[in-house]
């Protein structure tokens, strides 16, 4: 049996990643659970959690590796977006020297965010992948050198006794990534909101699917396209609409066209 409360909120550790600062940001009076990736979605399936911060989208990469996690949900609503301005921190062992870094640890996402200042800065150094900003400074951490850094938030330097050497790292517009909060319950409509579809579709009917949103005069705000995993010809689109589900000539799309599944309606950022 979980020890975690509904009330919890999940996010992918471990703790000192940017999605644990998003969640800071977000739920800094709630408990926070740090999962691995398998039990995030598990959990929430289960409501065994309240909801859970997944990072969807960034500027830099377009979608991340967990947007497919999250549409094979059977079921999910999500209820806010969250984009944020990253800038990142070189974090070391105190007494490391940047002269001294051999090895840098990142998440995939995170190493092509900071690619321009490594390839300038830091172009001799190995860069090594790891599974989350936070386990990138757990790695820093536990080493016995002085020889290894970790690219993050400045969280992790708090949570491990790391120091940083640089800040603002690729800091900029250009650099923003959207989290998902997948909540229970659709918030009521604000005014200025953003409803995400989903269309399980093929090549030759895609067109129309962009017609009856065109002929119901949505807007269309992104679109997204994700492999069926069934044939070539077939794709899941996540597309991404003005307005609230709630609304007249939304609701009214939706009630006569089967072919949309609602994700959620929520504030647009």
């Amino acid at each position: 049996m979980s020890t975690h409360t509904s009330a919890s909120v999940g996010y992918i550790g471990p703790p000192g990643s940017w999605t644990h600062q998003a969640c800071l940001d977000l739920f800094n009076d709630q408990p926070l659970v740090p999962l691995s990736r398998e039990d995030l979605f598990e959990r929430y399936s289960k409501g065994e959690i309240a909801c859970i911060c997944v990072p969807v989208a960034t500027s830099v990469v377009g979608v991340t590796p967990y947007l497919d996690d999250v549409l094979a949900l059977p079921v999910l609503t999500v209820v806010a977006e969250y984009p944020k301005m990253l800038g990142y921190s070189l974090l070391v062992r105190p007494g490391t020297r940047r002269e001294d870094i051999t090895d840098v640890f990142a998440h995939p996402v995170a190493l092509e965010e900071v690619k321009p200042w490594l390839d300038r800065e830091m172009p001799h150094v190995r860069r090594i992948q790891a599974s989350s900003g936070g386990a990138a400074a757990q790695t820093v951490a536990n080493s016995a050198g002085l020889d290894k850094a970790s690219l993050g938030p400045m969280v992790g330097s708090s949570l491990y006794s790391l120091v940083s050497l640089e800040d603002g790292i690729e800091e900029g517009p250009h650099n923003v990534t959207r989290w998902w909060v997948l909540g229970r319950d659709v918030p009521a409509p604000s005014g200025h909101d953003k409803t995400s579809l989903l269309v399980d579709t093929s090549d030759d009917q895609f067109g129309a699917v962009l017609a009856l949103l065109a002929n119901a005069r949505v807007q269309i705000l992104t679109i997204y396209e994700r492999p069926s995993k069934q044939t070539l010809d077939t794709h899941r689109y996540l597309i991404e609409v003005a307005g609230h589900a709630e609304d007249d000539h939304l609701a009214a799309l939706l009630a006569q066209h089967a072919v949309f599944r609602v994700l959620g309606s929520y504030p647009r950022k």
